[in-house]
């Protein structure tokens, strides 16, 4: 089956990466418009006509319902549209979608801000904040821990590899930023090396930005 372009308003962070591995996995082709973070391409008004909250990634699908086009903005909510429109990693089976939804928005409202916050703190901030570094160093070892007891009777965090999971990864991987040793989380250690063996993720953790 062939979908409609895509166009990609794309930075490689995690939140970026969710969205190049979900259109990789789904055979879709796309177009990259790059939005250059460090010089706060974000915040221009061309941008802000497709995401209201100076945030990427956002899609523009010129094929969207009704054959209208349409713009999606949160990575959560891009995923969940791809994932609809294709009828691929997202089960139709109610208790199966609230599974991977759950972990869905575990991943948007609590494992991506804490450890976001985690590498601002950590790695960022113009002053070292030894009170904020504890903080959200101690709260993202609890979401390892959530998501290592989650993954030791699965491979994947909703039973079946979904869009969760492409949430979830591209976090996982800044590891180091984070003070974690994936050693302390052997299962999710298992599940990135899972996961980053799939050709589509390893597709799109290689594309690279001539900018």
């Amino acid at each position: 089956m062939t979908f409609s372009m895509i166009d990609l308003y794309y930075w490689p962070t995690p939140n970026g990466h969710k969205i190049t591995i979900a259109l990789e996995e789904m055979g879709f082709e796309y177009q990259i418009f790059p939005i250059n973070i460090s010089q706060n391409a974000q915040f221009q008004p061309d941008f802000l006509k497709i995401s209201p909250n100076n945030k990427i990634p956002a899609i523009v699908d010129q094929d969207g319902p009704h054959g209208q086009p349409i713009s999606v903005f949160e990575s959560g909510a891009i995923l969940q549209y791809l994932a609809r429109k294709t009828g691929l990693f997202y089960p139709s089976a109610e208790v199966a979608r609230i599974e991977v939804e759950q972990w869905l928005m575990w991943q948007m409202a609590s494992f991506g801000p804490m450890l976001g916050q985690n590498h601002h703190f950590s790695r960022f901030a113009p002053e070292r904040i030894a009170y904020a570094t504890e903080r959200y160093v101690a709260e993202t070892q609890r979401l390892y821990t959530v998501l290592d007891t989650q993954l030791a009777n699965r491979d994947y965090v909703a039973g079946e590899y979904s869009i969760a999971d492409m949430a979830i990864l591209p976090w996982i991987l800044r590891y180091e930023w984070q003070q974690i040793d994936l050693n302390d989380y052997p299962y999710v250690l298992s599940y990135m090396q899972r996961l980053t063996a799939r050709p589509a993720v390893q597709r799109a953790l290689a594309i690279q930005l001539d900018v």
